[in-house]
């Protein structure tokens, strides 16, 4: 699918993000210069995020680095803290073409901060036409992207992003599987044998398995295509015996994973990492011992690591995750269903019942991060992907003049919105003529 016709926004606002006033906006909180805005009559302020989005979108075509970067930063900011669903439907387009030329020229910086704007476009348009097209527009580039760099963050956000954006927008399985064969191809790259591959870095590998873990959850098993996986078994049996935890409790989750979904023959091949020859073909017996054999080298691997000993620098609390990490993958293995877990979302728990759904929940809070808990409360999508309906809606935490702002559009809301731009314009007109005014008219 072609994307939307990308016109190219006026730029007359965006040179106040190119002035002086650029240094108030902290990554911490880049609206906070506007929180003092009080309209007559109104006792708590309603800020338009729509229009500082707009204004952020225009300094997304600034020459200077940093005007961009704080731009993206900026725009993450309003995505975390509400649910940008209208300017979404508005800009999605022309907010996604400028993040694809910040992945292209931008600095590592700039780069990771316009893959969580992608992310996070993809999660607000919810599943449908939008986050469909944003997938399709993204793939190629990020793949070329993580061709390209050896820059560690680069290549961690570039991941993130195109997990993300493939779990929203990825409607058929064969755009899970071609996402998957991006990712394993960093991580364990098929190369001939006369090249030696540069070894990723262990940050790169760990996230590379969860990243890949997060999509296997989206895929339905009779579905996988067992020439693609036919090695991933044993290639993740050897991270277990890597020095780095992450690699080793990310290895244990993809195949707590694996071993859920069944249909263990798919993800058993012929081992490319250890020379040897694992193939099952012939009868259905053999293919049984195999499969049953790995298991139980798997489960004696995992068991080793439950009772590891901690060694010098070995933090307690990462040594503590692993061993309660892989006590649960090895009774799981051993005696059945997976471990519920429970996590606190303002006052509510939300309950996850499988490896599946823990993935899910971890790969995208982790993502989210500091916008978690809001989409969790008001975005949609979530709530379809976790079955969560949250007791607590929008309409109860607002105060009663919002509440009547946002439930009459055609009168409160677009009054205050007149009056916040209106009185933008007015200190805007001040500041070119040389003063401040010490009040404002009322409008």
């Amino acid at each position: 699918m072609c994307m939307n016709t990308l016109g190219k926004s006026p730029k007359k606002n965006s040179a106040m993000l190119d002035s002086d006033d650029l240094d108030s906006l902290s990554l911490s909180s880049p609206t906070k210069h506007f929180d003092n805005v009080m309209y007559p009559g109104v006792e708590e302020v309603l800020v338009d995020r729509e229009s500082l989005l707009d204004q952020y979108l225009d300094a997304l075509y600034e020459k200077r680095g940093s005007t961009r970067e704080n731009a993206l930063a900026s725009t993450i900011e309003v995505f975390n803290n509400s649910i940008q669903h209208e300017f979404t439907e508005r800009k999605f387009a022309t907010l996604l073409h400028q993040c694809l030329n910040s992945i292209k020229k931008g600095s590592p910086k700039e780069v990771a901060l316009a893959c969580h704007v992608i992310g996070l476009l993809a999660l607000t348009a919810g599943s449908g036409e939008k986050a469909r097209e944003i997938f399709e527009e993204s793939v190629s580039p990020i793949s070329e992207a993580l061709k390209s760099t050896f820059e560690t963050s680069i290549i961690l956000s570039l991941l993130a992003c195109l997990a993300v954006i493939t779990f929203v927008g990825g409607e058929e399985a064969e755009h899970a599987e071609k996402s998957m064969q991006i990712m394993w191809q960093v991580a364990h790259p098929k190369l001939g044998s006369n090249v030696v591959a540069a070894k990723p870095p262990a940050a790169v590998i760990s996230m590379v398995v969860t990243a890949w873990s997060f999509l296997l959850t989206t895929v339905d098993e009779r579905a996988l295509n067992p020439r693609s996986w036919q090695d991933s078994l044993s290639f993740l049996s050897t991270l277990l015996e890597k020095n780095d935890r992450s690699v080793r409790i990310a290895a244990g989750e993809a195949l707590a994973l694996i071993f859920e979904m069944g249909s263990l023959e798919k993800f058993c091949g012929e081992s490319k990492v250890s020379g040897h020859h694992t193939c099952i073909e012939g009868d259905g017996s053999r293919k049984i011992m195999f499969v049953n054999g790995l298991k139980t080298k798997v489960i004696n691997q995992m068991k080793d690591l439950s009772a590891e000993a901690g060694g010098r620098g070995s933090a307690k609390k990462d040594l503590n995750n692993q061993r309660n990490k892989f006590h649960d993958v090895v009774d799981f293995l051993e005696n059945g269903p997976a471990p519920e877990t429970s996590t606190k979302i303002g006052h509510e728990l939300l309950h996850t019942r499988s490896w599946s759904q823990m993935i899910q929940l971890n790969f995208l809070k982790h993502f989210l991060a500091g916008g978690f808990v809001k989409h969790m409360h008001e975005n949609p999508f979530l709530h379809d992907v976790f079955d969560f309906t949250p007791e607590i809606k929008l309409d109860h935490q607002l105060s009663a003049v919002e509440k009547r702002m946002y439930k009459s559009p055609n009168s409160a809301l677009n009054k205050a919105r007149t009056q916040f731009l209106n009185k933008q314009r007015m200190i805007s007109k001040e500041k070119h003529d040389g003063y401040y005014a010490v009040g404002l008219v009322d409008a």
